[in-house]
């Protein structure tokens, strides 16, 4: 049965590879396997499932429709049997192990180098990969099990796939060209701003919802001279008296320009939560219970000293 099952799994990656790149000798390279065990094994699993899963063109091969169907269950059954091999490893030995972290765009976690470089200093068995994407992207993820844990904002909450924890709360600051008349006079209420450019994060990220809802509040609709996603490129058009931005106020402060003055807001004063998100119905890997703990006491550790 073990010598059945493993042929199994072979002619599973076999057909993956042969997918992705639409050609059986292209993926017996990347294999380094024989063309000729390729096709066999290929078609050995078509024979069973009693299918077609490529056409072929000449040198070329094409998914099918069923192909298609199988590729799609057949990748994620392989993911799934990937890591229950990584998890096994990690059962045995908890510090060893990858842990696949996202991280939500436009989330300037200006800790997470010194979390992951001590995390790694007391765990150097344990390697990360890195996700980056917005929030219901990194849901998406956690659900496939492509990854474990994310950093995300806004924090969702009562959400049926993952469950959440708030590290810390953060306010919006207005960043500004220190030359701008209101630039240096304390705090700002945005109502004063209604004739200004602004330059925010693009429509599909919470930021600029966020910065939306503040303009109504405020009782203006803004004039929107760029929409971006890279923090810098935002700081940069400022520093240029392109236009003025809202910003996370820790993101602001992350390698601020000298030329631009983070001004607090006074009215309406607006903040967004910072947290993890961990999948709902899957218990965490040993290595990833260990890093969650890690996170946990950190950011603990950092509101008690009032960091």
């Amino acid at each position: 049965m073990n010598g059945a099952f493993v042929m199994e799994l072979r002619q599973i990656r076999y057909f993956i590879e042969a997918a992705a790149r639409e050609h059986i000798t292209q993926a017996s390279e990347a294999l380094h396997v024989a063309q000729s065990a390729i096709s066999r094994q290929i078609s050995l699993l078509e024979d069973e499932l009693g299918v077609a899963l490529f056409s072929r063109k000449g040198r070329n091969i094409q998914l099918t429709q069923a192909g298609k169907i199988f590729l799609e269950h057949a990748e994620r059954g392989l993911i799934e049997f990937d890591k229950a091999q990584q998890k096994i490893k990690e059962y045995l030995n908890p510090d060893t192990g990858l842990i696949r972290l996202g991280i939500s765009t436009s989330l300037s976690v200006h800790t997470l180098p010194i979390v992951l470089q001590n995390f790694h200093s007391t765990h150097p068995g344990i390697d990360f990969q890195l996700h980056q994407g917005t929030v219901p992207y990194l849901i998406r993820l956690i659900e496939q099990g492509s990854i474990d844990l994310a950093f995300a904002s806004p924090v969702p909450k009562h959400h049926e796939v993952v469950r959440s924890s708030i590290l810390y709360t953060e306010r919006m600051v207005l960043l500004m060209p220190k030359q701008h008349e209101k630039a240096g006079h304390g705090s700002i209420q945005l109502s004063q701003l209604k004739k200004e450019r602004f330059i925010t994060f693009r429509s599909k990220l919470s930021l600029q919802e966020l910065f939306r809802d503040a303009c109504r509040q405020a009782g203006f609709t803004p004039n929107i001279v760029f929409e971006g996603e890279d923090m810098d490129t935002i700081k940069s058009l400022v520093s240029s008296n392109f236009g003025i931005a809202l910003m996370p106020e820790n993101a602001a402060a992350y390698n601020l320009p000298e030329t631009i003055a983070a001004v607090p807001l006074s009215a309406p004063k607006i903040t967004r939560s910072v947290g993890v998100i961990r999948p709902r119905d899957r218990d965490l890997a040993p290595s990833e219970q260990l890093f969650s703990l890690f996170i946990d006491e950190f950011y603990d550790r950092l509101h008690r000293f009032g960091q």
